[in-house]
């Protein structure tokens, strides 16, 4: 058996990980300013990461949700202090996707429509609802093609307005910063005005924090520069440094039934043990706040550099747009320089890098990029 061709491949095998380094097969260092996706939080290989798990792989790895899990309970406990929403639950699953089908079938039980509210270039996973509300065609299969969505313009708050009147809107969802759309921020006013909308008319108010949360954008979560409380908050990415481990916070306006929801690898012991060691790092080297720090820094020195069209982000989640086809520069610092990085569409270059990356690496990082743009 071969594998399924989907993805299109960098001729590199990584096989180890540090902070942010990694190493390939041949021994070459690399500058890790990508993350795998958002998805590094706490640096590669922490050591009280990997102690969590081993410890905790050692005793029990997993067990069903027909049983009590107390590590459930401290997540959910350490989460909402950590987040500022200690008032609301948690569901927690295994992926981002996941997340947000489970958000929007909550909002769907919650005021029994069916109509969602989404933005263009948003990205919200790739299962049934999720992938309907993503502004993708290429990614919809005609069988998930089932008119649930109205895509509409980022921080147009009139034209929101218009279709929220309707008054058969389930849910908005929207992204605290937009990832694979290009490093996209919601405007804090907009934001203020959707959430008021949203309340008046019954209508769910669904921020997916999957890229954008846990600490990236400077704040616990992106949404938080703008004062607002959402209804449901989707999480991922992060929240497990590369362990699958997804949740969904949610407000108390939702009353829990038996049957809901249901997940059978949801909140297992390994995840939570890897969810509460991001939890303890966070805490204690304060990331949150590093992020805040070198990722102004970043932001500052890059927008010195009259190549780039435009710098924008926040944190540690910043995009770098062009006037041509970022794929040359690209390989260029992965190749070349050793640095790898993302991209959003042709012209956009995305840093998504651990949390933890220090004012020294960010300098390496300037350094080695000034020399791809000569």
């Amino acid at each position: 058996m071969k594998l399924f061709d989907v993805y299109p491949l960098f001729n590199i095998n990584i096989v180890k990980g540090e902070g942010c380094y990694v190493w390939d097969e041949t021994g070459t260092k690399y500058l890790d300013l990508y993350g795998g996706h958002a998805v590094i939080s706490i640096g590669h290989s922490h050591p009280h990461y990997v102690d969590m798990i081993t410890k905790q792989v050692a005793q029990l790895g997993f067990y069903s949700n027909s049983v009590i899990n107390k590590l459930q309970q401290e997540v959910a406990t350490r989460l909402g202090v950590l987040s500022g929403y200690d008032d609301y639950s948690l569901f927690l699953i295994n992926t981002g996707a996941e997340a947000n089908e489970n958000a929007l079938k909550l909002a769907s039980f919650h005021n029994g429509r069916t109509r969602i509210i989404s933005f263009s270039k948003s990205f919200h996973g790739r299962t049934s609802l999720a992938v309907e509300a993503t502004d993708n065609p290429k990614i919809i299969a005609p069988i998930n093609n089932n008119a649930h969505t109205t895509y509409l313009p980022l921080n147009d708050i009139e034209v929101v307005k218009a279709e929220l009147s309707m008054n058969d809107v389930c849910a908005v969802i929207i992204e605290g910063i937009q990832g694979v759309g290009g490093i996209k921020l919601p405007d804090d006013d907009f934001l203020k005005e959707l959430r008021e909308a949203c309340t008046a008319t019954n209508t769910v108010l669904i921020l997916d924090e999957i890229q954008s949360g846990y600490g990236r954008s400077g704040k616990f979560f992106a949404h938080q520069y703008a004062g607002i409380k959402p209804d449901i908050i989707t999480v991922a990415k992060g929240i497990g440094n590369g362990f699958p481990i997804a949740g969904v916070l949610i407000s108390p306006i939702f009353k829990p039934v038996y049957g809901m929801l249901g997940t059978t690898f949801g909140g297992n012991h390994l995840a939570c043990a890897a969810a509460l060691a991001v939890i303890d790092v966070i805490e204690k080297d304060h990331l949150t706040e590093n992020a805040a720090q070198v990722g102004q820094y970043l932001l500052q020195q890059l927008k010195t550099f009259s190549q780039i069209k435009d710098v924008r982000g926040r944190g540690l989640m910043i995009g770098l747009e062009f006037e041509e086809p970022v794929k040359e520069i690209r390989n260029k610092l992965l190749y070349e320089e050793k640095v790898f990085t993302g991209v959003s569409g042709t012209n956009v270059i995305r840093l998504l890098p651990p949390l933890c990356l220090s004012i020294e690496q960010a300098d390496e990082f300037l350094q080695r990029f000034k020399k791809v743009l000569g």
